[in-house]
């Protein structure tokens, strides 16, 4: 009686379970198969929002168990199949008669569930090994295939647009941060954004992004981000406060994401309330900075590239123009990455910084985010979604990476 709203393509559905597949045994070769619980990464093998839980078997079809949902999953899912449980203790039963019986060893998606479900789990299928499987999750879902590329374009190209043509004609010196935050809101609810930005760290939560005017973004920050803010109440530290008025003069940096059909961008775009000629020094020199670190990487982002090295570069940059206090955040706010990668979730793996060694492949898409943070002042910087391709990163977000000045 009803069409799904999207369908999977099996054929994407298929190559997803091969990489997974093809990645766990690369980093956890004692296991024969992966059990995954998180929506996000259910929603990624399935294509299907699915309440339960998916045995991905390394030799044979995997096996989505709902507990709520399970017409709705066949409506959205190439998966053949797709059946119900309602304890952790009927997972290995069920499997067992769909013909892909649970290994003796499995792969857990860990941070898919909390201890007291992880405990519960374990309890329940108490002849079966667990070992760690997010890695080989993460790292499939770090490259994009033309059909996932296609919604990210669509979306990079709606997110600049709303940053850079709809917005500047709408907010004006003398606005509060809420104000300019429902004014973004507007703009990105017209061009289609839908609605719900997702993070894949646990614990982590964003809601709009960070509408900071002038020394509210080096406001103590709990996101990992260099970008400060009040935020909207200690309870929702995003968006922005009735109380801070963006004024004449002074920077406006908004940091926000935008999302389509699942799919995320990421892009920072600073205004300044006054003319070009009105921008601080240090404001200026560490903007041509953000914008001179993002254009080296960006021309860097090509297979092979290590995340590491590339980070390396924009430490260096910093410290030859003197300009390393402040770059990547203020104080506590400082950060040590350049960049993440980023998809389904805003922040993907995986990440421009120190310890990240392994080469980049052609369809990764990383958001760059070159920051420099001015006591007293506030932030400039850049922030833009980047493919990797032979040719280097490829902007999915605009080309324009200036200040906006408003006089």
């Amino acid at each position: 009686m009803f069409d799904a709203l999207e369908r999977l393509p099996a054929s994407e559905m298929h190559a997803r379970h091969q990489a997974v597949r093809r990645l766990l045994a690369e980093t956890v070769p004692a296991a024969g198969g992966l059990l995954v619980f998180s929506r996000l990464a259910l929603y990624y093998l399935t294509g299907s929002w699915a309440n339960g839980v998916l045995w991905l078997p390394l030799s044979s079809e995997a096996v989505l168990l709902c507990r709520k949902g399970r017409e709705r999953a066949g409506l959205e899912s190439p998966l053949p199949t797709i059946g119900s449980f309602r304890s952790f203790g009927d997972i290995a039963p069920l499997c067992r008669e769909a013909g892909s019986p649970l290994s003796p060893t499995c792969a857990a998606e860990q941070a898919g569930l909390p201890w007291n479900l992880a405990n519960l789990l374990v309890s329940r299928l108490p002849d079966t090994v667990f070992v760690a499987g997010d890695a080989a999750l993460a790292m499939a879902q770090a490259y994009k295939s033309e059909w996932e590329l296609a919604k990210m374009r669509l979306c990079g190209e709606r997110h600049d647009r709303g940053l850079t043509e709809l917005l500047p004609a709408r907010i004006r010196p003398g606005m509060t941060e809420r104000e300019i935050a429902g004014h973004c809101w507007d703009a990105f609810f017209e061009l289609g954004h839908q609605g719900q930005l997702r993070m894949g760290s646990y614990g982590e939560e964003i809601f709009l992004g960070h509408i900071a005017a002038g020394d509210s973004a080096n406001y103590p920050s709990v996101f990992n981000g260099p970008v400060g803010l009040r935020g909207a109440h200690p309870a929702l530290p995003f968006a922005g406060y009735a109380g801070t008025v963006w004024k004449p003069g002074g920077l406006l940096t908004i940091d926000n994401g935008f999302a389509l059909e699942g799919y995320s961008t990421d892009k920072t775009q600073v205004y300044f309330a006054g003319k070009s000629a009105g921008l601080p020094d240090l404001a200026r020199r560490g903007h041509d900075l953000c914008m001179a670190v993002q254009q080296a990487v960006a021309e860097r982002l090509v297979p092979g590239a290590i995340p590491s090295e590339l980070y390396a570069l924009a430490l260096s940059m910093a410290e030859n123009a003197g300009l390393s206090e402040g770059f990547m955040g203020l104080g506590g706010n400082q950060v040590r990455f350049l960049g993440h990668g980023i998809g389904l979730a805003i922040d993907g793996w995986p990440v421009l910084a120190k310890g990240f060694d392994a080469p980049l492949a052609a369809g990764m898409t990383l958001a760059l985010e070159p920051k420099f943070g001015i006591p007293g002042v506030g932030m400039v910087g850049v922030e833009n979604t980047f493919e990797v391709t032979p040719a280097g990163g490829a902007c999915l977000t605009g080309q324009s990476y200036d200040i906006i000045c408003t006089g």
